[in-house]
């Protein structure tokens, strides 16, 4: 399988020594398939009220993942590990469906395979595929046959998997996520470092915490924001400090927030994990609070390896600073550009329907 990506690359012309002057540069996509060499598909079931996302990369990338949640739920993460043999994985998956989702990834292996997409091992190709599982169970709809549901789920997700412009809000993976306080979904963002790495980032937020502030209609992530790309709020004007005791939603196991995180600087196992450490404060910066025995917080790094780093370390720390700022958007753009809740879910309101004076 081959796609025919087009996303949009940085010039490489110049070298960023540390020396340099350092700078960030929004792009216009602002979504993680700006960086080269990643697609994305998503596909949901209203009927089960929850959906599969999926983050292809078929020639392969050096992943890693890091787990700062109480309660997740993964398979294929020890693959990634830096004393791991194999250094590619070809999809990171992240679905609704608590353990029943995890039968997404087989559906993705499967449509790899179909393609003579994997890991060589002499005539035979075997899918590196990782993933993580949000759940969504309580919502209500039909939750019968949810294995077989995610494993269709995900080859239509894969089918429908494009290196350009892609839905935010409540599709995929976001599509039956929630918040302490409002209906969660699907963001992305991506940023230029310097002129000559993208970082780009997905979420699917599901968060036992509250994305905004307190009663307010402003994101935690407002110090963030490009261009009112979650409305232009800024922060509250008259903001105090943080409720006590903070707003919470259900209980144990019944809360996640998966992301991923995509340069094209070339990594090596130990800097992917080093990236994924440094997105975590992404999560943060945006979601109040955080990393609680009752969240699986999940976020992996992949890197496509097109662009050497000029210094292994002055370089990966501008990345990892990046890509933490763009999860901190991404989160807020999830529940910005979330729908409307539909009648008869067990679920709260979405952004829009909680602050409509905020569009």
């Amino acid at each position: 399988m081959t796609f025919q990506f087009a996303a949009a690359k940085v010039p490489s012309s110049s070298r960023f020594p540390a020396s340099s002057c350092f700078f960030v540069m929004a792009l216009s996509r602002n979504l993680i398939t700006d960086v080269a060499g990643v697609a994305v598909g998503s596909a949901h079931d209203a009927t089960i009220r929850s959906g599969v996302t999926v983050v292809l990369s078929p020639d392969g990338g050096v992943a890693a993942v890091d787990i700062r949640g109480g309660g997740p739920g993964t398979l294929e993460t020890e693959a990634l590990a830096v004393d791991g043999m194999v250094d590619e994985v070809h999809a990171i998956v992240v679905s609704g469906g608590s353990a029943f989702g995890l039968a997404a990834a087989t559906g993705v292996r499967e449509w790899l395979a179909e393609r003579s997409v994997g890991f060589a091992i002499r005539d035979a190709r075997v899918p590196i595929v990782s993933q993580a599982i949000l759940f969504d169970l309580l919502n209500g709809g039909d939750k019968e046959q949810l294995s077989e549901a995610y494993a269709r789920l995900a080859k239509e997700a894969c089918q429908a998997a494009t290196d350009q412009h892609f839905d935010l809000g409540s599709v995929g993976a976001g599509f039956g996520a929630t918040t302490a306080n409002l209906r969660g979904g699907l963001g992305s963002a991506s940023v230029a470092v310097g002129d000559r790495f993208v970082v780009g980032a997905l979420v699917a937020a599901n968060p036992v915490g509250a994305v905004t502030m307190g009663e307010t209609a402003h994101f935690w992530a407002h110090a963030f924001e490009r261009e009112s790309e979650f409305g232009g709020l800024g922060g509250p004007p008259d903001w105090a400090y943080p409720p006590e005791p903070p707003p919470l939603k259900g209980g144990p196991g019944e809360n996640t927030t998966l992301a991923v995180v995509a340069t094209n600087a070339r990594l090596d196992k130990r800097e992917a994990r080093r990236l994924a450490i440094m997105a975590q404060t992404g999560l943060a910066r945006a979601i109040h609070p955080v990393h609680t025995p009752l969240d699986g917080d999940t976020v992996y790094a992949l890197a496509t390896g097109d662009v050497p780093l000029d210094d292994p370390v002055y370089s990966l720390a501008l990345i990892g600073s990046a890509a933490g700022n763009a999860l901190s958007r991404a989160i807020a753009r999830a529940i910005y550009e979330a729908a409307a809740t539909p009648e008869g879910w067990l679920a709260p309101p979405a952004y829009q329907q909680m602050f409509p004076a905020a569009e």
